[in-house]
């Protein structure tokens, strides 16, 4: 997405960034430069570039990786290996069989990244604190300091969420730190955000796109809320449903008219349900949206032109039971997954180029198991639109909070404390994606009572042969539908966990490995690194 407040600060962040992450190792520096952080005569211009420059770890690869470590562990999809490749040395299946380990890469690069992300943001607000750029207004500070503490929980809090126990540093000091509580953590992150909404902008337009504004911080601060029996035992649902008042009341946001209007390539920027998102744009040079390139067929690039060729028969597919869980009226179906007989741009029949050549290129819906599939199984992406011409990054950009979110954690927390209305804020929600059968969009507080219609159990040649745990979902309509509204956007794990699924059911040829999965393991470079940290529970050292 083209949005020149975040792209043209793209090497002025970078430049500011590298002023705030070198390392010492107690030798002699050697200064290749006139130019040091001490001596460094900051502009006025460097203010906004010095705020900027602390999302600059939100794409590339960290993207990917949270995506990866968010999905592929949940029972919406899978990368399972097929002939042309795909295996990559198991390191995807470790997800899904929830059997990784504490070297797994995409597990490393979201603790480091997001560590680094907060160290960014201590840098940043030391610098304002210290009055280094002149002529800066109050003001400006006051909003640049509270959208960097924003910032700052948003990382501590997927820290928090993924590993639960872990440094909690707040200044720019060297010293090795130590372990913090999951609890102290997420005290942190609601007095940090507590005290910095109140000076966030209230714009939900393109001046804040891509950025920590008001409504995107109260979001945030809802989910931590929405999610604190996770992380501290004790549920806060009226805190949540406090925050999430205030966004609806606000009226400053709302449901886009189509659920596709919030992945499109080009005019989002002044989306009012696009609470923050992750910009993305080649030809600016900023990468990392290549979701499509992954899951596609090679032989798409001649149905949507793309520059760049998918890789080989595609790897992240929806996982079968996952599409049955759907009402086969929701548009969010068609919204989200590619399926069936593919064409290429002028409608000639696209075929199949490996174990199935010269068959009709189809996509079906059931996989044989998580070993191995054929080029043609499994659902594709079509959430996020991929422009004509696009290279291995799409310019998409990836939202991170959605109004629609809002609406279905209010929906959530009224069920849980034992309140109505919970049905009319999901049916408000459905409404868009049942439109040719809008009876179907209307559910009642009785009907999210019901348990999920996922369909669990552990398959082999595309039939369930072990159903393993049966028991109900506890409001698991509500479950399913925010399964179907956020598929594909590193939801899953988090939703799963909060509603009890992630460690007790089975799916593909996922099957439970124990409670203390609801976190991930500390990588094994930050315990060799840092010897005041220990390993998490039940996880052995290289476990």
């Amino acid at each position: 997405m083209k949005r020149k407040n975040i792209a043209s600060c793209v090497l002025a962040m970078l430049a500011v960034a590298s002023l705030s992450t070198s390392c010492s190792n107690n030798l002699d520096e050697i200064v290749y430069s006139d130019i040091l952080e001490g001596s460094y005569n900051y502009k006025q211009s460097d203010f906004k570039g010095n705020v900027v420059g602390a999302y600059d770890v939100l794409r590339s690869t960290t993207q990917m990786s949270l995506w990866q470590t968010q999905e592929l562990t949940s029972c919406e999809v899978v990368t399972p290996p097929n002939i042309s490749g795909w295996n990559d040395g198991g390191i995807y299946l470790q997800l899904h069989y929830h059997n990784w380990n504490s070297e797994l890469g995409s597990i490393g690069t979201i603790w480091n990244d997001y560590l680094r992300g907060a160290v960014l943001c201590n840098s940043a607000i030391e610098k304002i604190e210290k009055n280094l750029f002149p002529n800066v207004s109050e003001s400006e500070k006051s909003e640049g300091l509270a959208e960097l503490r924003t910032l700052r929980a948003y990382y501590y809090w997927l820290i928090c969420d993924n590993f639960g126990d872990a440094p909690l540093v707040t200044t720019t000091s060297h010293d090795l730190p130590e372990k913090s509580t999951r609890k102290q953590i997420y005290d942190f992150i609601v007095k940090e955000l507590t005290e910095a909404i109140p000076n966030l902008s209230e714009n939900q337009d393109k001046t804040t796109y891509g950025r920590f504004n008001k409504w995107a911080g109260k979001c945030l601060l809802a989910n931590v809320y929405l999610n604190a029996g996770v992380y501290t035992g004790t549920p806060q649902w009226e805190a949540c449903m406090k925050q999430c008042d205030d966004i609806i009341s606000s009226k400053k946001c709302g449901l886009s008219e189509n659920y596709k209007d919030n992945f499109r390539t080009e005019g989002v920027e002044d989306s009012k349900e696009v609470l923050m998102t992750i910009p993305y744009d080649y030809t600016r040079g900023i990468y990392g949206n290549w979701l499509w390139m992954n899951s596609w067929h090679k032989e798409l690039k001649k149905e949507f032109l793309t520059a760049a060729e998918p890789n080989a028969a595609g790897g992240m597919k929806a996982i079968g039971q996952f599409i049955d869980s759907y009402d086969p009226d929701d548009g969010r179906i068609d919204d989200t997954w590619l399926h069936g007989l593919q064409k290429d741009a002028e409608g000639n029949q696209l075929y199949g180029q490996y174990d199935m050549v010269g068959q009709p290129l189809n996509f079906t819906k059931d996989l044989e198991s998580a070993e191995w599939t054929n080029e043609m199984e499994g659902y594709r992406m079509n959430k996020y639109e991929v422009e004509k011409g696009a290279n291995w990054s799409s310019s998409t950009d990836i939202p991170v909070f959605r109004y629609s979110e809002v609406l279905l954690m209010k929906a959530e927390c009224l069920l849980r404390l034992g309140r109505a209305g919970a049905g009319a804020l999901v049916t408000e929600v459905r409404n868009r994606n049942f439109k040719k059968h809008p009876e179907k969009a209307v559910v009642t507080d009785e009907d999210l009572k019901k348990d999920s219609n996922y369909p669990w159990g552990y398959v082999q040649d595309h039939k369930i042969v072990d159903k393993g745990d049966t028991s109900p979902v506890e409001f698991g309509a509500l479950f399913d539908e925010y399964m179907h509204e956020f598929a594909y956007e590193s939801h899953a794990r988090r939703d799963m966990i909060r509603f009890g699924v992630f460690t007790t059911k089975s799916w593909l040829g996922h099957k439970p490995h124990g409670d203390y999965r609801t976190v991930f393991p500390i990588p094994e470079t930050a315990l060799t690194a840092n010897p005041k940290l220990t390993q998490n529970p039940n996880y052995l050292s290289n476990n």
